[in-house]
C-alpha cells in the first residue's frame, strides 16, 4: 500500500512540493533592481517558508492521529522536513542578500539558483509519482538532482576560486562566500530529499 488517490498524506506532500517549487522559481525569477527591492525579496521569501512550517506542522499532527499510515511515519516525516530544510536555505539565503546589500547576482550565483530550481522541478515530479504509486519511475528524478547538486560543488570551487583571485575588498570577500556557501546547502538540502525518496522506494517498491 503507498497513496490513495486522495489520502491527505499525499496531499499535505504535495503542498509542501507545490510551495517548495513556487518559492525556488520566485527566488529565481524576481529581479533585484535597487536597495529596496531586497526587503521585498527577503520577506517574500519568509512567507514561503512560513507557509511550509505551517505545512510541516500540519503533517506531524496528521501522522499523530492516524492509525494506519501508507508509508511509514518517519518517511513521511523525513521527507517533509527534508523539503522544508530547502525552503529553509532559500530564506536564509535571501535574507544574506539583504543583509549585504546585493542586488547584481553573479555569474556562480546564477548558475546555483539555475541548479537548484531545476531540483525543485525535479522533487515536486517525484511527490506526484508517489501519489500515484510510480515509485521506481522516482529514480530518475532522484539521479538528476544528485547530479545537479554535484554540478553545484564544482560551482562552488570555481565561484571561491574565481573570488580569491579577482576581488580585493576582504568584507566583500566574506559576504560572497557565505552566499556561495548557503547556495551550494541548499543544494545539499535537495540531495537529501533525493535521498528521502531513495529510501521509499527500497521499502515499498
Amino acid at each position: 500500500m503507498v497513496f490513495k488517490k486522495q489520502d491527505k498524506f499525499n496531499k499535505l506532500l504535495s503542498d509542501i512540493a507545490i510551495n517548495l517549487k513556487e518559492g525556488a522559481m520566485y527566488f529565481a525569477d524576481y529581479k533585484l533592481n535597487n536597495i529596496s527591492d531586497l526587503k521585498i525579496f527577503s520577506e517574500k521569501m519568509k512567507e514561503y517558508e512560513t507557509k511550509g512550517d505551517t505545512l510541516v506542522h500540519e503533517t506531524i499532527k496528521e501522522l499523530n492521529n492516524a492509525f494506519i499510515t501508507p508509508i511509514e511515519r518517519e518517511d513521511i516525516l523525513h521527507l517533509a522536513m527534508a523539503m522544508d530544510d530547502v525552503l529553509d536555505g532559500f530564506e536564509q539565503t535571501a535574507d544574506l542578500f539583504e543583509m549585504y546589500s546585493i542586488i547584481n547576482a553573479d555569474e556562480y550565483m546564477l548558475k546555483f539558483v539555475e541548479a537548484i530550481q531545476q531540483s525543485a522541478v525535479e522533487i515536486e515530479k517525484s511527490v506526484e509519482l508517489l501519489s500515484s504509486k510510480k515509485l521506481l519511475k522516482i529514480r530518475d528524478h532522484a539521479i538528476k538532482i544528485k547530479d545537479l547538486e554535484s554540478k553545484c560543488d564544482g560551482v562552488l570551487r570555481q565561484s571561491i576560486k574565481h573570488l580569491f583571485s579577482v576581488e580585493k575588498d576582504p568584507i566583500r570577500i566574506i559576504q560572497k562566500k557565505e552566499i556561495y556557501e548557503n547556495l551550494e546547502e541548499i543544494a545539499d538540502s535537495c540531495q537529501t530529499v533525493a535521498n528521502a525518496f531513495e529510501t521509499i522506494i527500497m521499502k515499498n517498491a
